[in-house]
């Protein structure tokens, strides 16, 4: 979605290299956006999270608080789904990111669901598309590592369903093997301009697979420090970290 932040890398002035992934919650949310502000423009977005026990990490949320339960507050969460998304969707300058030029307001939710962050999402234009512009800019989404056909690369990168009721976390989450974005429930927004529900893997596409999927891609592009060695097992080796490299059968 953005390989082009990559040139950072050149900024960074010791032997090893530092990216990291965004925010679990926001992944899906700023890869649903990236199309939309590409083609129309977006002034500002307003979204409501429903996040997975699983994102608390372990030992997590005690069981006699989530369960039967909704909790309305995840500490520094509201913040971060704020601000990232628009550093995810900024260019680089000089070997800096500038952030994306719009507003978003965020409510942030555990729910008792193991696996899954499922976001409501309501989004005002720049310049307001029809539902079906809207709908084929997510599907013709593709990005470097489609192109460069990296192992873990979703195809789709989004996948848009069209049932009332979709997405799901029990029935859509291993879309992709977990790695593709799933939105469902677009339908005009009264105050803002649309609106709809996106679904990604947190520990998956939020996590895991993201850090991968790095990796594959600066070795595909040759973008390797030399001090790094990709192989199949993330060991030390005499000081030196190796990279994970994944391939499916």
């Amino acid at each position: 979605m953005n390989s082009s932040h990559l040139e950072v890398l050149t900024s960074q002035k010791t032997k090893g290299k530092i990216i990291t992934n965004s925010n679990c919650t926001i992944m899906g949310v700023t890869i649903s956006l990236k199309p939309l502000l590409d083609r129309f423009g977006i002034e500002s977005v307003m979204l409501f999270s429903m996040q997975a026990i699983s994102g608390a990490g372990y030992p997590g949320v005690p069981t006699m608080d989530i369960l039967g339960n909704v909790i309305p507050h995840i500490g520094g969460e509201e913040e971060k789904a704020e601000i990232e998304p628009l550093k995810c969707l900024g260019k680089v300058e000089n070997g800096k990111i500038l952030h994306a030029d719009f507003s978003i307001s965020a409510h942030c939710n555990r729910v008792p669901v193991f696996d899954g962050h499922t976001v409501c999402v309501s989004v005002k234009f720049k310049k307001k598309p029809f539902r079906e512009e809207i709908i084929s800019s997510w599907k013709d989404f593709s990005g470097e590592p489609q192109t460069l056909g990296l192992p873990l690369a979703p195809n789709p990168v989004i996948l848009f369903r069209e049932e009332e009721d979709r997405p799901q976390p029990r029935l859509d989450l291993d879309t992709g093997k977990g790695m593709t974005t799933v939105i469902g429930r677009l339908r005009p927004d009264p105050i803002l301009d649309w609106k709809y529900v996106v679904l990604s893997h947190n520990t998956i596409r939020g996590a895991a697979g993201a850090a991968l999927l790095n990796a594959e891609l600066l070795y595909k592009k040759n973008s390797w420090d030399n001090n790094v060695i990709p192989c199949w097992n993330l060991n030390p080796l005499n000081s030196k970290w190796r990279i994970t490299i994944p391939h499916y059968n």
